[in-house]
């Protein structure tokens, strides 16, 4: 099992940039492929991001290519999502999560979540 405490959610204005955090506990973080999600009000949870178990391969939705990293650090099992470019659409919870599956971009496929964190880009 591995716990999950995201962190560095805000308030920016459109254009503007963020880093979120997500800090890992419990079970051998670097063995898990993690991913990112967000949800705004009203709307269903959505994929943003994915990582696997090495930091090798990534993946992302497409609004967000180009302007979000997704990166790692094993050796601090922390999880991170760079974010330029802001936009008031990218506002919602942002949520990460980890999975044994190769890559996924559902959030049943995935098994732990943290408590998320939220970010508002104001326009």
């Amino acid at each position: 099992q591995v716990q999950l405490v995201e962190s560095g959610g805000g308030l920016r204005q459109a254009g503007g940039s963020l880093r979120l955090s997500c800090a890992a506990s419990g079970r051998a973080f670097s063995t898990y492929n993690m991913g990112w999600f967000r949800q705004a009000p009203g709307k269903e949870r959505e994929f943003v991001a994915t990582i696997s178990s090495s930091g090798v391969y990534t993946y992302y939705r497409d609004s967000v290519k180009g302007r979000f990293t997704i990166s790692r650090d094993n050796a601090e099992n922390t999880l991170y999502l760079q974010m330029y470019s802001l936009k008031p659409e990218d506002t919602a919870v942002y949520y990460c999560a980890a999975t044994s599956r190769n890559l996924p971009t559902t959030t049943k496929d995935y098994t732990y979540w943290g408590q998320g964190t939220q970010v508002t880009v104001s326009s």
